[in-house]
């Protein structure tokens, strides 16, 4: 899958590198008006959550939830083999993460029309709260009788988010998964090192977009830090790992839920 680059909008402060304009920055992450600075800072923190409910998620369960291409490859590898039950679990698992992503399209294109400012916000403060669900099942349930509930929980939370960051964006940008962005950074790094061959057999110049790789790079890169965060936090305290990411999201998605404050009379 070829992700297209997003531009950075150069109308955007100066001032963003300082703390004030990061803190603002952060402030409209979620916001209905979409830029390229909000729009990687979103996907940067998207891929983190993402990469951390992914590998936690794997030591809860044992099962990966961010990506269907296993999923769909599981699901006829034990058709082949006969395994029916796994059939219908892995069915599950794509059905949950399918309708994840229904329920954000719906959410957003329903605030579009009646609360257009909090259009985004709505599915991240969704988001927020299942994660809140997955840590008190976890609490409450033995890892073994949870397992198939935090599963379609999981694919459903990652089919939400992706949905999310894919509406946001214009499909520009993909959280939950890194086949294609990964795919994209080998081509751009191909160009280069085709640069210097080029000129070498005096071939026409080959030119690689920088600001792409420039895009790609901290959201894989925050993707694989969310994993060890996730891996990390499930080792040491459980299920309840999940809880600091939620409020992660809620951190985005409240400044968008909180009323404008009204002109005194």
């Amino acid at each position: 899958m070829t992700h297209a680059a997003i531009g950075i909008d150069k109308d955007q402060p100066r001032r963003a590198g300082h703390p004030t304009g990061r803190l603002r920055l952060f402030r409209i992450t979620a916001a209905h008006r979409r830029t390229g600075r909000n729009d990687l800072m979103l996907g940067a923190i998207l891929a983190f959550v993402a990469g951390a409910m992914n590998a936690g998620g794997f030591l809860a369960i044992g099962h990966y939830t961010s990506h269907m291409t296993g999923i769909v490859s599981s699901i006829a590898d034990n058709l082949a083999l006969g395994l029916f039950g796994l059939v219908g679990s892995g069915i599950a698992l794509l059905v949950s993460f399918t309708l994840g992503a229904a329920c954000s399209a719906i959410l957003i294109n329903w605030a579009r029309r009646h609360a257009r400012r909090q259009q985004y916000a709505y599915p991240l403060a969704l988001e927020s709260g299942l994660l809140i669900a997955f840590a008190g099942i976890g609490a409450v349930v033995s890892p073994a009788a949870a397992a198939p509930v935090t599963a379609v929980l999981l694919c459903f939370v990652m089919g939400l988010q992706n949905a999310t960051i894919t509406k946001i964006s214009g499909a520009r940008i993909r959280t939950t998964h890194l086949t294609g962005m990964i795919t994209d950074m080998g081509i751009e790094l191909g160009k280069l090192a085709y640069r210097a061959l080029a000129r070498v057999l005096d071939h026409p110049p080959i030119v690689a977009d920088g600001r792409k790789l420039s895009i790609l790079l901290p959201i894989v890169g925050m993707f694989f830090m969310g994993g060890l965060v996730g891996a990390l936090g499930f080792k040491h305290i459980g299920h309840a790992f999940s809880l600091p990411i939620a409020a992660l999201l809620l951190a985005v998605a409240s400044p968008q839920l909180r009323p404008r404050p009204t002109a005194g009379l």
